[in-house]
């Protein structure tokens, strides 16, 4: 072996010993901890809209299904009499497998056909910047809704299932945290699209700053 290559295979060696001894580390020092609230604490009144009705639980199936370790299923009604739901998911760990469902899976295999799929903005506040979000129109037989949908945690709003695995990915080495949730808003769309996607927006402008207590950044 050339001297050249004797210098290569020790540098090789040494990194390899390195970072076999980080991710060791890493691994026995687990997850780290972080504070929060459980979601059934999220704030009744939002804005200018207010919960409508009970909490929403699901069946046992489907909680074993979603594996969340923590959600909130809750309809909320603007002062001008619209309708609309807010769904939460929250995962605490990423690492062993569960992770937030997207609805581009999950809606199709409960009889909902999706459309006109895009990706909004939604609007700064004086709480929080603006961010983009994914937008469809969902319809199962004569029920037909818009949706808005993005991924929400450690101090991030991600639209893309994509961006939102490599951030948990970088975040798990650098931050030893890999907890976030999927959020979704659902407005029934009567007589105009517009008008839904107008309310789908302002209740996730006005929700969005909530979320920091119960999915911590």
């Amino acid at each position: 072996m050339s001297k050249a290559n004797s210098k290569r295979f020790w540098i090789l060696l040494v990194a390899l010993l390195l970072a076999g001894g980080i991710i060791n580390a890493w691994e026995h020092a687990g997850e780290a901890k972080v504070s929060r609230r459980p979601l059934s604490e999220f704030p009744a009144q939002v804005g200018s809209w207010h919960q409508n009705g009970a909490d929403t639980r699901f069946d046992a199936e489907t909680e074993k299904v979603l594996r969340a370790d923590d959600y909130l299923s809750r309809n909320y009604e603007s002062s001008g009499g619209r309708n609309a739901s807010l769904y939460v998911g929250y995962y605490a760990s990423q690492r062993t497998g569960a992770t937030y469902h997207s609805p581009l899976n999950c809606l199709p295999g409960a009889g909902w056909v999706m459309s006109d799929g895009g990706r909004i903005t939604i609007p700064s506040t004086s709480e929080r910047p603006a961010f983009e979000v994914n937008r469809y129109i969902i319809q199962n037989g004569s029920s037909s809704a818009l949706m808005l949908y993005w991924y929400e945690g450690r101090g991030r709003a991600v639209a893309s299932e994509y961006w939102g695995k490599i951030y948990t990915v970088l975040d798990s080495v650098r931050r030893r945290r890999s907890d976030g949730s999927m959020v979704r808003i659902m407005v029934p769309i009567g007589n105009s699209k517009e008008e839904a996607e107008k309310s789908a927006i302002e209740l996730a402008s006005q929700a969005a700053p909530q979320l920091s207590a119960f999915v911590p950044n």
